[in-house]
């Protein structure tokens, strides 16, 4: 397994482990983080949203996020204070906590994090507010002492198999390049999770804030009854409006054809493992509103906040992006989700002249 789009300069036996991580954040992606990091005999830290998930992972599962996987409770310990959770020992600083609620945490823990380890960024989405990446609240908000360390992390990884032990590539993307090595080295365990690095900092956030609307029109398609053609054609096409996005954004493009591009495409749009897909096909099947749906789950489908963002973005950088649109418009504009997509098939005939064409 490979990705086009890093360096593929790991070998055998290099494959270190840090002595101790932090993962801020309790839902199922930061257990499937922590359980990977903890089977490397990593001391893990979680900080916890709330009292009742910090009591149920240090009982060994979290009943709330990921109910049914065991906890290793010799490796994995649960706080909810930063102070309590974070040590000078910490190597690795995993960020996994929504897109729109990131800013709050940087703010309210300006300077409670650890200086020079690597601080991993692995929320997928974009700010509704103000258009910016996770990559770019962390430069924005935190001091620049912290700023050579930051990194992102992206690509196919559904938290049930990783927890599972099940093959899984992902790619961490930095400016600097012995940050995002460090962090390939922590995490990949030479059996089932692999990292691969990259310098796209800016493709690797914006493919994955955008597949995760791509998602929605993909689990909306199959809500409808529609097959393999119509999927086939929304990865395709939708491949093709985050590349322009990508670009315009600063990506070199390359990125897209790799893990966080089409590999986070290709598995987000074609399983109800994903929060995103979910949500469209149960939009599409039972005529319900985005609120009535999601209002019942704890889990967040980024997806959901990021169609307005992507929307803002798209129109301020002047990029056409009708299958977001489309998204977006079935959200919140009230336009029926299968009229938003038949839609597509109206529009204006014209040349497959590449991904970033117009």
């Amino acid at each position: 397994m490979s990705s086009s789009s890093a360096s593929d300069d790991v070998l055998p036996g290099n494959h270190d482990p840090c002595a101790r991580a932090l993962v801020v954040g309790d839902g199922a992606f930061a257990m499937a983080m922590a359980t990977a990091l903890a089977r490397r005999g990593t001391d893990v830290r979680v900080l916890a949203h709330t009292a009742a998930v910090r009591d149920e992972i240090n009982a060994g599962e979290n009943v709330t996020y990921l109910p049914g996987y065991a906890l290793d409770k010799e490796h994995i310990r649960a706080h909810t204070s930063i102070e309590e959770a974070c040590s000078p020992d910490v190597a690795l600083v995993l960020l996994i906590i929504p897109t729109q609620f990131l800013r709050t945490f940087l703010v309210n823990n300006i300077s409670s994090l650890p200086i020079g380890c690597p601080i991993v960024a692995c929320a997928k989405g974009i700010e509704v507010r103000t258009g910016e990446t996770p990559f770019e609240m962390m430069i924005g908000e935190l001091p620049g002492k912290y700023h050579p360390h930051f990194a992102v992390l992206a690509g196919p990884s559904f938290a049930k198999e990783i927890m599972d032990g099940q093959p899984t590539n992902v790619v961490v993307a930095s400016v600097a390049g012995d940050v995002a090595a460090r962090v390939q080295r922590y995490i990949s365990d030479g059996a089932s999770l692999r990292a691969y690095v990259s310098d796209d900092v800016h493709g690797i956030e914006i493919a994955g804030a955008v597949k995760n609307v791509l998602a929605i029109a993909s689990g909306a398609l199959a809500g409808l009854g529609y097959g393999n053609n119509a999927r086939a054609a929304l990865v395709c096409r939708g491949l093709a409006e985050l590349t322009r996005l990508a670009v315009r954004c600063g990506s070199n493009g390359r990125s897209m054809a790799g893990l966080a591009g089409v590999g986070d495409l290709m598995l987000t749009c074609s399983s109800e493992l994903s929060r995103n897909f979910t949500v469209g096909k149960k939009l599409a099947e039972s005529g319900r509103s985005v609120e009535e749906i999601t209002g019942g789950t704890v889990a967040v489908a980024e997806g959901v906040a990021t169609a307005k963002s992507v929307r803002k973005l798209a129109a301020k950088l002047g990029v056409e992006m009708p299958i977001c649109d489309a998204v977006y418009q079935a959200l919140y504009e009230g336009l029926p989700i299968k009229d938003a997509l038949l839609s597509l098939q109206a529009r204006p005939l014209g040349s497959e002249s590449g991904l970033v064409a117009e």
